[in-house]
């Protein structure tokens, strides 16, 4: 199937848009093709405003985010893959949805050193940055 991903954030920016509130976006910046002012991003994200005010020609397709926007009174045109994209919430009020890696995409927590036997099997310990399901009663 293909990824669900620009299905929920054009959902979910609609949502937030319909609320009254802000949507903004936490991005990847270490993602290939990802374009975005390097002088904002801190700690390899970067976090923009994509509500109607502050950007223009938002497109949110299948594979990527884009858009035009001022950064410090400089125009630019951001492009974002859209695997990059690690959040969508309101500003107000932290509503939104978090992204985790979905089927089929590459984990950006492997690096292909590790083996494949790893000693956190018995130690009750999970691999950090993976999703769990937890069984409610």
């Amino acid at each position: 199937m293909t990824s669900s991903r620009p299905y929920l954030v054009r959902a979910f920016n609609e949502w937030i848009l319909d609320n009254d509130c802000t949507p903004y976006i936490v991005v990847d910046a270490g993602v290939q093709g990802v374009q975005v002012p390097t002088e904002h991003v801190a700690n390899g994200q970067i976090v923009l405003n994509i509500s109607p005010g502050a950007v223009r020609g938002l497109v949110v397709g299948n594979g990527a985010l884009e858009f035009s926007a001022r950064f410090g009174g400089v125009p630019m045109q951001v492009f974002i893959p859209l695997q990059a994209v690690m959040a969508i919430y309101a500003k107000e009020n932290g509503e939104g949805m978090v992204f985790g890696s979905e089927p089929g995409s590459p984990d950006p927590d492997d690096d292909g050193t590790h083996d494949s036997g790893g000693s956190n099997q018995n130690s009750g310990e999970r691999p950090a940055g993976r999703p769990t399901l937890k069984v409610v009663k």
